[in-house]
């Protein structure tokens, strides 16, 4: 599978701006022109003018500085001196009344007065003030005022500017900011010609709709999963060939649900589809419908519908639809006023109500198809529901081959190899391990991409980068019995995955990785795989209570990863005869109520916790007993970790003394090995 278009694939033949439609199909008329290919929307979400509106709103806050300016704050006064200058005019009769607040004394001269007496800075007004000191005899002060007949008035001194010039200074930014956003909202909702004001370009969808010509991923990109391409090729051709089911009273499927692990291809497959049908893609995540503002998700969903049926026939693609459809009337839900509710009753009433002659088919994707609603998934609505799997060993040979068509390969590459030993990886797995080896071939200076970087780079992914720390000698013998005792015990125990490389070098959070993978993939497990890997995880820890009488907290993540192992035997898998075939622990990550799974009671629960410790405590037993008896071998591979650090598989079970196992092949290998020896 590809996530991108294929450099060395010959270019498609141009696409003519009109697209022809199949014949049959019904196509509503478009009053508002949403359903032709849209002109191109401003990026801006004021209409793609941003810096025009920067430069406006600095303009007008200029203007608004500036007139704030020329309103006058009171009259212009002069300040001057307490001694000699004000109580000098005083004694001169030049002073005509005063007023005064505290220590602050405002008046008038009879003439004008100039202070200071020279100099630049000096200013001539009738108007002045002053400050009278803390330690001047204010009975003089009056005396003196009384003498000279100056007036004393009762009011206090001028405060600045009048009431509306401060409202006019301190709200008219704001104000003007306020106006010049809803007329710039107002103008992106009317070029959107969704209308409505500044609220109206919420209700529209945020699908992103791409074109026939713009869309560059075809069933050619999409490889290892057949069998869903299978599903979806029928809905390709009716795409294309609406009358050739017509005629026979056939009707499409109004949805097509897509259901996987994460990575496995659900997103590339409905873009190919869209790609080989040639018809137009609206794209849109479920989170993007629901918002805090209640009825803005139904009303998304009414404009995509709409957009998608004027433009039909098109294909409508809502990723992660579990954001929105989780089943109703859970402890979850807020009650029948809920967003998220009121979004899923859209869509149901939309895909319930649209013609399928109409040409719109929902594509939908999930990684957890068992908590939808029923509504959903009724025949009307989602009625196809494609599971799209892990591919296999063959189905990653293929995914590989379409990843590396524009990578250099040099000619030691094997990619069988590589498929066999990343069992259990998606299509997105692999596209991020061939980018790795690419990236490593790059920075090692390579001409092409060798096998040795596909390694670095599986290790890279798997176990982690390399750490450079500095080890004691303790450290690094504790560390190799920890690994060997995890190697040993992995090679010894009939039906383990095989061992592929035993290290000591520090990786990521661990000091030592020991790399186990099966040959073929596995589709179940019988319970003595599972505990085989029990025993493996076991090893590490009674290695170093064998050698050192002592356990250290390098095994944490050895017992939880055995611990659900063991849990999930008896309280899932029904594997302990104490619970036998009754489901008491959900699935991984899900609530504890959902359907097939009974309320544990506390005496259930002690009966599980009681199974897992046997279980773990029988294993941990056998695997004491197996390292004792191979003592010899345990030390060896001490000795070969200690001197080179790594064993690939062929040296460690060269080491152990241990035959390697043989290396199962697919049946699509196996005919070819039947054909060749014939």
């Amino acid at each position: 599978m590809a996530d991108g278009q294929d450099e060395r694939r010959p270019p498609r033949a141009p696409t003519t701006p009109e697209r022809q439609q199949p014949s049959g199909w019904r196509v509503q008329p478009a009053p508002d022109g949403r359903g032709a290919p849209p002109p191109e929307r401003p990026k801006s979400p004021f209409g793609g003018i941003g810096r025009r509106w920067l430069i406006l709103v600095l303009v007008l806050l200029a203007v608004n500085f500036w007139i704030s300016s020329l309103i006058p704050s009171g009259h212009e006064r002069v300040r001057v001196p307490y001694t000699p200058t004000f109580v000098q005019q005083v004694q001169r009769d030049n002073v005509d009344e005063i007023s005064s607040k505290g220590a602050t004394i405002q008046g008038t001269f009879k003439h004008e007065f100039k202070y200071p007496p020279t100099g630049k800075d000096s200013k001539s007004s009738k108007y002045f003030d002053t400050e009278v000191p803390t330690f001047a005899n204010t009975d003089e002060l009056s005396k003196l005022l009384q003498d000279h007949n100056v007036t004393v008035n009762a009011k206090s001194p001028e405060q600045g500017r009048s009431l509306i010039a401060n409202l006019l200074l301190g709200f008219g930014p704001t104000l003007l900011l306020i106006a010049i956003f809803v007329w710039f909202a107002r103008r992106a909702a009317s070029a959107a010609g969704g209308g409505g004001g500044m609220l109206g370009s919420f209700g529209r969808s945020r699908a992103k709709r791409i074109e026939p010509s713009q869309q560059t991923v075809t069933f050619d990109d999409v490889a290892g999963i057949d069998e869903a391409k299978a599903e979806l090729t029928e809905i390709v051709d009716f795409l294309q060939n609406p009358d050739k089911y017509r005629r026979l009273g056939g009707k499409i499927p109004r949805g097509v649900l897509l259901s996987g692990a994460p990575g496995t291809g659900k997103t590339l497959l409905a873009r190919a589809v869209a790609g080989q049908a040639g018809v137009p893609f609206f794209s849109m995540s479920a989170s993007e419908f629901v918002e805090m503002i209640v009825g803005v998700g139904a009303s998304r969903v009414r404009d995509l519908f709409n957009q998608a049926k004027e433009a039909a026939p098109a294909i409508i693609f809502i990723d992660e639809l579990d954001a929105i459809g989780r089943q109703r009337g859970g402890t979850a839900s807020l009650g029948g006023n809920d967003e998220r509710e009121q979004t899923l009753n859209q869509i149901l009433t939309e895909m319930d109500g649209f013609d399928p002659a109409m040409g719109v088919i929902v594509l939908a994707a999930t990684n957890r198809p068992e908590i939808l609603d029923p509504a959903l998934l009724r025949p009307g609505r989602f009625d196809r529901r494609v599971n799209v799997q892990s591919p296999d060993t063959v189905g990653r040979r293929k995914i590989l081959e379409v990843h590396t068509r524009s990578v250099p390969l040099d000619p030691s590459v094997d990619l069988d190899a590589i498929a066999s030993t990343t069992v259990g990886m998606v299509g997105a797995d692999l596209a991020n391990l061939v980018n790795e080896a690419a990236l490593t071939a790059a920075r090692l200076g390579h001409e092409k991409v060798w096998q040795a970087d596909f390694t670095n780079a599986l290790e890279r992914i798997v176990l982690g980068s390399e750490r450079k720390i500095m080890m004691s000698e303790r450290d690094r013998e504790r560390t190799a019995y920890h690994e060997s005792g995890h190697a040993l015990v992995g090679m010894l125990t009939p039906g383990a995955d095989p061992v592929r490389k035993v290290s000591i070098i520090p990786r990521g959070p661990a000091l030592g990785v020991t790399l186990s993978a099966p040959e073929a993939d596995r589709f179940s497990y019988d319970q003595d795989y599972l505990l085989g890997r029990i025993k493996v995880a076991l090893a590490g820890r009674v290695a170093e209570k064998l050698i050192y009488g002592e356990i250290t907290t390098g095994a944490e993540s050895d017992i939880q990863q055995l611990t659900q192992i063991a849990r999930q035997m008896v309280g899932r898998w029904g594997m302990s005869d104490a619970v036998g075939p009754v489901a008491v622990i959900p699935r991984d990550g899900q609530g504890p109520l959902l359907p097939g799974v009974s309320e544990v009671s506390e005496q259930t629960q002690r009966v599980v916790d009681e199974e897992v410790r046997r279980i773990v405590e029988r294993c941990e037993n056998e695997v004491r007993s197996l390292l004792s008896e191979n003592r010899s071998r345990l030390d060896a591979l001490v000795a070969a970790l200690l001197e080179k650090e790594t064993l690939d598989q062929d040296e460690a079970y060269v080491v152990a003394g241990v035959s390697r196992p043989q290396r199962e092949l697919p049946e699509e290998s196996l005919e070819t090995v039947r054909r060749d020896r014939s």
